[in-house]
């Protein structure tokens, strides 16, 4: 048997390669009622760009089916049809060679090169708590998701700033974002001596406010980074605090310590020197303008300042049916409130002063605000429904991905507890298993859309175009939460439709074994998605 890990993006390149040269034909089926019929598919439309009246030559189809190579799925049958070419996996061989190295699914696809790094800057986490408004909290989240995501891709990744106010690093613990905290502010000394020199005159220095050292100009290297940087034209002069002069500081540090330690166990970039690093600014739309000071006024102050820094503008978060503002600390307790009053709903009593299930409640309340900022593209404007209940039914909401973590706990404790019994026998060797008994769709829907290309997304949460023009960069953060929520959907309706642990007969255990090893490979997949959004897996909710 062929080793090796299967790729949906590798089988993808390879089908594309067979039809010859020109762009992307092919893509994947993901809809249950085409994937009935088919795995893959060419329309026709697309083909006529390849093939002028659009029919593809028998010996190409040919080749298709026998199509071979590195991560390349094994495919059963390429066939013709009057809207284009329809292929089919051997979807037993792909259930074996999948479920036979399931650890190998549940991590990115491609780990990044070696010494590649990366400094996160997240300017909210500057206050205190009660400050921090919904925009600023979606930054704090989009930026701990990033940085989860970068490391679990090889990335080297030091987060800026370190939290100082006590209150702060209690709400962050309380959100599960891990994010460093500092006691004592980092020296500034040899950039307030280049601030100084640099300072613009100011008229009567008694009427700067304590603190202010005076004003820089920066209209010129706006002018000079020119339109494709994006830098907002009505950017002129920057007035010079201790505050800004700290926060430089500490962006500086943190670029020095990496070039110092570097990447641990990798080999340093060939790119040394600070202009190697990417800094990602991250910060909410109303931050945008003072950061883009900030960005300039570090290559103003700095020669060894990184080249390239780039803004990732978190869009607005608008409130429907909440008048006023709402910081995040209410933000929390309205939806913690609303965990516990759905909980009691659910169990007919009132379970928030019982302390088995405080820490659940604590959970549930961080997966719904998790769900709710980053299932949206960062860019995008998020709109929040605060007024809409919490339950384990709604369908989009991170309480109904971690009550089907819940019930997949319940489900492998079932089996244990029936094991121990002596009603079902040890799980045998994974080898052994005959995976031509998955012929549920559901199943194959578990596997192909879930399992099969959760290395991929992994890779493409973490991928930045760092190499791009311009000021601004994209991240996929949304891709996690909303991939979480169709796999559960998925999960959720096979597992309501088909009896996993069935009668304990002999001649019904392969089917079983079968499928509770499919359903292994899906619980790795989605606690590795939870542990990139900083939540752990529920046993019971």
């Amino acid at each position: 048997m062929a080793m090796g890990r299967l790729g949906v993006e590798e089988t993808l390149e390879a089908l594309n390669a067979a039809l010859g040269p020109g762009g992307p034909v092919w893509f994947k089926e993901t809809r249950a009622r085409h994937l009935r019929v088919r795995d893959f598919f060419a329309p026709r439309r697309a083909l006529r760009a390849r093939f002028g009246d659009g029919q593809v030559p028998e010996r190409v189809v040919h080749a298709i089916a026998c199509l071979q190579g590195p991560g390349v799925a094994p495919v059963l049958r390429c066939v013709p049809t009057p809207t284009g070419l329809a292929l089919q996996l051997q979807r037993s061989a792909v259930f074996e060679r999948v479920l036979g190295a399931v650890a190998a699914y549940a991590a990115p696809s491609a780990i990044a090169a070696p010494g590649r790094r990366v400094v996160l800057h997240c300017p909210a986490l500057r206050g205190g708590p009660g400050a921090l408004r919904l925009s600023q909290l979606r930054a704090v989240l989009v930026a701990d998701h990033l940085a989860r995501a970068l490391r679990a891709h090889g990335v080297s990744v030091r987060q800026v700033p370190a939290v100082r106010d006590p209150h702060m690093s209690t709400f962050l613990q309380q959100l599960r974002v891990d994010w460093p905290v500092a006691s004592e502010r980092t020296a500034n000394e040899a950039l307030r001596s280049r601030a100084h020199a640099k300072l613009t005159s100011a008229g009567d220095s008694g009427a700067l406010f304590p603190g202010a050292l005076g004003s820089v100009r920066l209209k010129e290297l706006v002018d000079e980074c020119g339109h494709t940087a994006s830098y907002d034209p009505n950017l002129d002069s920057c007035l010079v605090t201790e505050d800004l002069l700290s926060v430089l500081a500490e962006l500086q540090e943190a670029v020095q310590h990496q070039l110092e330690e570097g990447s641990p166990g990798m080999a340093a970039a060939p790119d040394t020197g600070a202009e190697g690093y990417l800094v990602v600014h991250v910060v909410s739309c109303e931050e945008e303008f003072q950061q883009q000071k900030l960005d300039l006024l570090w290559r103003k102050l700095d020669d060894q300042a990184p080249l390239r820094q780039k803004h990732l503008v978190c869009g607005p978060v608008k409130v429907a049916g909440v008048p006023g503002t709402l910081t995040a600390p209410e933000y929390y307790e309205l939806r913690h409130a609303q965990v516990c009053k759905a909980s009691a709903l659910k169990h007919g009593r009132d379970l928030a002063q019982d302390p088995a299930w405080t820490e659940i409640f604590m959970v549930l309340s961080v997966a719904a605000i998790k769900f709710e900022m980053l299932s949206t593209a960062p860019q995008s404007q998020l709109l929040l429904a605060l007024t809409d209940n919490i339950s384990t039914k709604g369908t989009k909401s991170g309480t109904f991905v971690m009550y089907n973590c819940a019930r997949l706990a319940t489900l492998f404790e079932g089996y244990e507890c029936s094991m121990e019994q002596g009603l079902y026998p040890t799980f045998p060797p994974v080898s052994s298993l005959d995976f031509s008994q998955l012929h549920d769709e559901g199943e194959w829907l578990l596997l192909f859309n879930s399992v099969l290309p959760f290395p991929d997304l992994l890779s493409h949460t973490a991928a930045l175009a760092c190499t791009a023009p311009g000021l601004h960069i994209t991240a996929r953060t949304e891709m996690v939460c909303k991939f979480l929520v169709q796999l559960s959907m998925d999960f959720s309706s096979y597992y309501n439709r088909v009896h996993i642990l069935g009668e304990p007969r002999p001649h019904l255990f392969g089917q079983m074994f079968a499928r509770l090893q499919l359903l292994r490979a899906v619980r790795e997949v989605l606690h590795t998605g939870l542990a990139m959004l900083g939540l752990p897996p529920l046993s019971h909710i």
